[in-house]
């Protein structure tokens, strides 16, 4: 009699374990507004891949007082207004610029594939509703974080080696195409982790 009820003991603890473990990886459904903010964010992120691949690829970024600055090129307006272009920037006569642009246009170049990474774990994270999908989208995130501080450092040092030429209207529109993009990359990424800690299950469970 006292064997036959350590085992019926037995039986429903471990129903009960197999009843926790269940709840546990139970996720609740997403709502709606949800599963909107995360397409957005995705979209987002899309936009500003594309336009950073476009501000790289173009290069030019600066025309002021006759002189294209790029991060491929630099050119030189000729008395026929023909630009003649070089990859010798020591013909600029600015100290470091040729070792600048190198680190500047590899930052930038680095941010356009790992946010491609952050993207592409973005999207695989929504196939399916679960813990590792939850952890792919916070992964993502993080990874989209790291595109705009190499894309910021890019422009940043862009910025500080063509200091003396810098004018507002010089800046041209690739330029203000990586710039958005950057913006998109910090606003993205801080929105995508943040989403992903006010959604987490546990935080569900602490307010019911």
């Amino acid at each position: 009699m006292l064997s036959s009820s350590l085992e019926g003991a037995e039986v429903s603890m471990t129903a009960i374990a197999v009843q926790a473990q269940q709840l546990f990886h139970r996720q609740p459904k997403r709502s709606f507004f949800e599963t909107f903010i995360r397409s957005l964010i995705i979209l987002c992120v899309a936009i500003a891949i594309v336009l950073s691949s476009i501000s790289v690829c173009d290069g030019h970024w600066l025309l002021t007082k006759g002189k294209l600055f790029g991060l491929w090129y630099f050119c030189t307006i000729g008395n026929n207004s023909a630009l003649q272009c070089t990859t010798d920037f020591t013909l600029a006569n600015i100290n470091g610029l040729s070792v600048g642009m190198i680190l500047a246009r590899s930052m930038v170049s680095f941010a356009v594939v790992v946010a491609i990474f952050g993207l592409e774990l973005l999207m695989v994270s929504q196939v399916c509703d679960d813990i590792s999908s939850r952890k792919k989208w916070s992964m993502g995130s993080v990874l989209i974080l790291l595109s705009f501080l190499l894309s910021s450092s890019g422009v940043l040092s862009f910025l500080i080696l063509v200091r003396d030429y810098i004018t507002f209207m010089g800046f041209t529109l690739s330029y203000w195409c990586e710039f958005i993009a950057t913006f998109l990359f910090f606003l993205n990424g801080t929105s995508g982790l943040h989403l992903n800690t006010i959604t987490f299950p546990w935080n569900r469970m602490r307010k019911n």
